[in-house]
């Protein structure tokens, strides 16, 4: 059964169904594949109810039930774009006209796209630009008032070791990221003492389908360094959340770059930027 809610908005299983009030409910955009996924299987696992969102309605679906039956937890699934400026509102008010409190808030959601600024379409700068940063500080603003009013929740906010320096030749979403952790260790600080903690995910390398849509699958990033699993990735985010980390960074090379960029030279830590982005040879 397929039932038509707000525009841009799916529900792919009967109202009655959904999320029961005994367990905490989590929810995770893009959830449909990658570290997105990864997690959601981690919620599901230590039975949290779920509330999945993702372009791919019918990806979405098949993981939807795959949850549902492997752990006997109740999952809505939400088939949404939301680089859709009005995306974040519609998603949140339907929530509420349901009565769905959202424990965990995990802003998963992003893309990049390569090539040096003045070549990539202006939609698809301004696109990253909506989906990750102003759907994510949108949607984490909407959930926290709840959060506050009830004196607990967690947000894990995914950004990248990409957020640590200068990009070229992915010079927007480099930039996205930054501000992704900013953001990110700014409200951790804010929240302190309230009951609600802040974490950021900052992965490298990740062996997931961005470097395909990105279009920078070909670079020494992905060709000559070895990428992350998914699910090692997410598990390290998974366990940080849960500790109220405010930075996770999987992998101790992945650290060891975030780190050294703050000793480096600017112009040197750009120029190592563009190398790893550079096709391989």
């Amino acid at each position: 059964m397929v039932l038509h809610g707000l525009k841009g908005i799916q529900y792919e299983r009967p109202l009655g169904d959904f999320l029961t009030k005994s367990a905490p409910t989590a929810l995770i955009t893009g959830a449909s594949s990658g570290i997105g996924y990864e997690l959601a299987k981690l919620f599901a696992k230590d039975h949290h109810n779920l509330v999945l969102v993702a372009r791919n309605g019918t990806r979405l679906e098949q993981v939807g039930d795959e949850l549902q039956r492997q752990f006997g937890i109740t999952v809505r699934t939400l088939a949404l774009d939301l680089a859709a400026p009005t995306a974040a509102q519609s998603l949140f008010e339907e929530l509420r006209r349901q009565e769905v409190d959202v424990d965990i808030l995990v802003n998963n959601a992003g893309y990049g796209k390569f090539g040096e600024f003045a070549d990539v379409p202006p939609e698809e700068s301004l696109g990253q630009i909506q989906l990750n940063i102003a759907a994510l500080t949108y949607l984490t603003r909407l959930f926290l008032g709840p959060m506050l009013q009830r004196g607990s929740g967690k947000i894990m906010n995914v950004a990248s070791t990409a957020g640590f320096q200068p990009g070229p030749l992915m010079a927007v979403y480099y930039a996205t990221k930054a501000y992704v952790i900013s953001f990110s260790e700014a409200l951790a600080n804010e929240l302190a003492g309230k009951g609600i903690t802040v974490t950021c995910l900052c992965p490298g390398a990740t062996e997931t389908a961005f470097a395909g849509r990105a279009g920078n699958d070909q670079s020494r990033l992905f060709k000559k360094l070895r990428p992350m699993e998914a699910k090692t990735v997410a598990r390290a985010g998974y366990q940080g959340l849960l500790k109220g980390k405010t930075m996770v960074i999987p992998g101790l090379r992945n650290w060891l770059i975030a780190e050294s960029v703050r000793f480096s030279p600017r112009k040197l830590a750009t120029a190592v930027s563009r190398w790893v982005s550079e096709k391989a040879e």
